[in-house]
């Protein structure tokens, strides 16, 4: 029995010292920055800092077609997506009332056609009768006063008659441009009333091969763009494919709603083949700044703070080091990247340029290109493993 209890005892304190062996192992390796952290190169390439809106795609020249007549509509000789030129029949309303209107204008014409004629003949006679002195001045006077007055209701009734010949006319829609029908707002019996501002009826796009996207920009971004800039920008029907555009006016009439200042940037988009449509959100990026061959650094590096108990570690106690487990604080033009050296890691203040949001260009600083800067930490990175060791039955 004492020999077993030594045998017990004796396998017990290998196994303790087996388990520690491999603890130490483990925390060793995971103390091990290569281990511990996320790395990645500080490297060389091009970058370019965009500014970001959204958007939706309009024709560049939308007609509204209109009415300037009330009535029914009676015809209708174009439908959605259908091409028009300028001066074809777009529809048409009851014109019964119309002519109506423009045959009582007619007749008063005749009526005063009359007058004038009655009025010029007695004229005529009073001044034969003035002559002879058996009549006034007087009375010739008014009858010079009849022709006149004849004269002037005559043109009168005449104006009258052009007016409702004219609105006659505008019973008859017709297209002010070429172009393609994008909208029908009407549809035959209904009726339009235009008396106090003018219904659309259709809308005509002028050319869809030139299309504008209307879209704003925080006051913060619009110092930066300029007329002629390029854009990239996609939409959701084809989210593979990237179309490009160019600034076309930035319009100097801000918007506020809730104290936040916009101003609406147009850009010009050529569509020679017809794919983007009217109405489609566009996710616009226009490049403001680009740098090439830059010295760039991750977005993800200037984030990192390591864990105080590492940053201790790591950070020098000279004069004018950060404080440890701090790391220097990022304002718009520095910031502190922690680069590997030897076994630990150490922070390196930088100057920032210009970003992409996920690179950021470096102008200044003690980083170097290739130096492996630290982006995050491994999951379980600098915990203590769990203990290892015999299960004892």
């Amino acid at each position: 029995m004492k020999l077993i209890g030594r045998i017990l005892i004796g396998v017990a304190v290998a196994g303790g010292l087996i388990g520690g062996g491999v603890w130490y192992l483990q925390q060793r390796a995971a103390q091990n920055p290569e281990n511990r952290y996320k790395l990645a190169d500080a490297r060389t390439g091009d970058v370019t800092q965009t500014v970001s809106a959204n958007g939706t795609l309009n024709p560049l020249v939308l007609v509204n077609v209109g009415t300037q007549v009330s009535g029914t509509v009676q015809k209708l000789y174009v439908d959605f997506n259908d091409k028009v030129v300028a001066g074809q029949k777009l529809l048409e309303l009851d014109q019964s009332l119309l002519l109506t209107i423009l045959r009582q204008s007619q007749a008063n014409v005749l009526n005063q056609q009359a007058s004038l004629d009655l009025a010029r003949a007695n004229e005529a006679r009073m001044k034969v009768l003035l002559a002879k002195e058996y009549v006034s001045r007087q009375d010739y006077d008014v009858a010079l006063q009849g022709l006149k007055s004849a004269q002037a209701q005559l043109a009168q009734a005449k104006a009258a008659a052009d007016k409702d010949e004219v609105n006659l006319g505008y019973s008859v829609i017709t297209s002010p441009v070429s172009g393609v029908v994008v909208a029908r707002l009407v549809d035959v019996g209904q009726t339009v009333a235009a008396s106090f501002q003018t219904p659309v009826l259709i809308q005509i796009a002028q050319d869809l091969s030139k299309m504008a996207i209307d879209t704003s920009f925080a006051e913060a971004d619009i110092g930066s763009i300029k007329e002629g800039l390029p854009v990239h920008f996609t939409v959701d029907a084809f989210p593979n494919r990237g179309f490009r555009g160019e600034v076309q006016q930035i319009r100097l009439n801000p918007s506020n709603l809730q104290n936040v200042v916009t101003y609406n940037v147009r850009i010009r988009v050529d569509n020679p083949d017809l794919t983007l449509l009217p109405g489609m959100t566009a996710y616009v990026n226009i490049g403001v700044q680009q740098r090439e061959g830059a010295l760039l650094v991750p977005n993800a590096a200037l984030r990192f703070k390591p864990a105080d108990d590492a940053a201790k570690a790591a950070v020098p106690t000279g004069a004018g080091a950060p404080a440890p487990g701090k790391g220097k604080k990022r304002d718009g033009q520095s910031g502190t990247v922690y680069v590997l050296a030897g076994d630990e890691i150490r922070p390196v203040g930088i100057q920032l340029g210009i970003t992409d949001n996920r690179n950021t260009e470096v102008v200044g600083g003690e980083l170097k290109v290739g130096d492996r800067v630290v982006i995050g930490e491994n999951a379980g990175g600098g915990k203590s493993p769990s203990s290892i060791g015999m299960r004892m039955f």
